[in-house]
């Protein structure tokens, strides 16, 4: 399966281990279908939420481990998020606040990328992204819409706000590391029509967005890959006002349900498994027979402890693919938990009943002795009352 393909999931904890360890090997890549949700492979600490950028505030003062500042720029440092995190200084002005980029454009910047010891990791001349849906990483959607046109700023950014504790192999950025970025606002347009938007923009749109979801997913930023694929969903539901072919609609369909598959597994990694579930229904609405679906959707009935759906769920999508392995294990699994758990339902029933087992079975022999000691008592009634009779007779007939 190609790259593009939806997040591939592995059963094997230690497929798990070793994609963290390369994270050039996307999970898209993996041999097996499906991943069993390890606990382990949860990162407790989750991406911080997109925030609100205001004016921030001032410092007169040079942040540590800056690079030297070019001649002429203004040495004022802006907290974007008043937390000393983000930093951003104009190197050079632009066109005024008027020309400043609105959430929701398309924009593209001039791009260097710096560690704090001066390291140049990463160039790009033209980078494109649409500001505000999570295209790049989080120091550059705050500080851009903060920059007017054409102006040049060094942004000092801590790695919370850029890649985070895992770090990055393209561009290589170490775990933890602080990053220096030097940009420039380049352009700002308005976002296209998606109702004028040819079906395939729209596909290649979509597309995009879901790759980028995957991107987060792998990295183990959950919450912002569901807003990835959220983006993308839009894209796919939005209406039309140009023709579109059943091929085309065939393929926005099928963006549509691999972002709702890609989405309910990441709903899973954050817990919310009413969420997941919406998902999963979803995607079975448009093709029943989705085996990725049924399987999330059998793990979500299961961890909400509804075991003979989850078993019934699993067992249609094993009916469907009945070589696949990670099916097989988690039906198994699935089944032996359900049967322990049905034993302790039952023994606790006995013991609230005061075990009714017992008592029957103590119950038994007393009947058994009562009724042998009736017929003792009836036989010898009947003797007595014979003795009497014939008692009786002989007396009879002397007289």
């Amino acid at each position: 399966m190609a790259a593009s393909e939806e997040i591939m999931e592995s059963d094997s904890h230690d497929n798990a281990q070793s994609a963290k360890k390369n994270s050039k090997t996307s999970l898209l890549d993996s041999g097996e279908d499906f991943e069993v949700l390890d606990e382990e492979d949860i990162d407790d600490d989750e991406p911080p939420p997109l925030e609100d950028v205001g004016e921030g505030k001032v410092q007169p003062t040079n942040p540590e481990n800056t690079n030297p500042d070019p001649t002429g720029q203004v040495d004022e440092w802006l907290d974007v998020l008043g937390n000393g995190q983000l930093k951003k200084k104009v190197l050079k002005e632009g066109e005024g606040r008027d020309s400043r980029p609105q959430k929701g454009q398309n924009v593209k910047i001039r791009l260097k990328t710096s560690l704090v010891d001066g390291t140049v990791v990463e160039e790009k001349p033209d980078l494109a992204f649409t500001l505000g849906d999570g295209d790049v990483i989080q120091a550059l959607d705050l500080t851009v819409q903060l920059m007017a046109m054409g102006e040049e700023a060094l942004i000092q950014t801590d790695a919370k706000y850029a890649y985070g504790a895992r770090g990055s192999l393209e561009p290589a950025v170490p775990a933890n590391a602080e990053l220096s970025l030097e940009v420039k606002l380049l352009e700002a347009t308005d976002a296209p029509d998606l109702e004028l938007l040819p079906p395939a923009e729209k596909i290649a749109l979509a597309s995009q967005k879901r790759e980028r979801g995957n991107a987060h997913y792998q990295r183990g930023d959950y919450a912002f890959a569901v807003n990835s694929y959220s983006i993308a969903l839009q894209i796919t539901e939005s209406s039309s006002k140009v023709d579109i072919t059943p091929e085309e609609e065939e393929g926005l369909l099928d963006v549509k349900v691999k972002c709702l598959n890609n989405m309910a597994a990441s709903q899973l990694k954050l817990d919310h498994y009413d969420a997941a579930l919406k998902s999963c229904v979803s995607a079975l609405q448009h093709q029943p027979d989705n085996i990725k679906a049924l399987f999330r959707m059998g793990k979500v009935l299961a961890l909400q402890g509804e075991y003979t759906e989850a078993i019934q769920t699993l067992r249609k999508a094993l009916k469907l693919e009945p070589s696949n392995k990670t099916i097989h294990a988690e039906l198994s699994k699935l089944v032996k938990k359900h049967s322990e758990q049905r034993g302790a339902e039952q023994a606790m029933y006995k013991k609230m009943l005061g075990n009714p087992s017992d008592n029957s079975s103590t119950q038994k022999p007393r009947a058994k002795s009562s009724w042998g000691l009736s017929w003792k008592w009836l036989f010898g009634a009947t003797a007595v009352a014979i003795g009497g009779v014939a008692l009786s007779v002989v007396i009879a007939a002397r007289n």
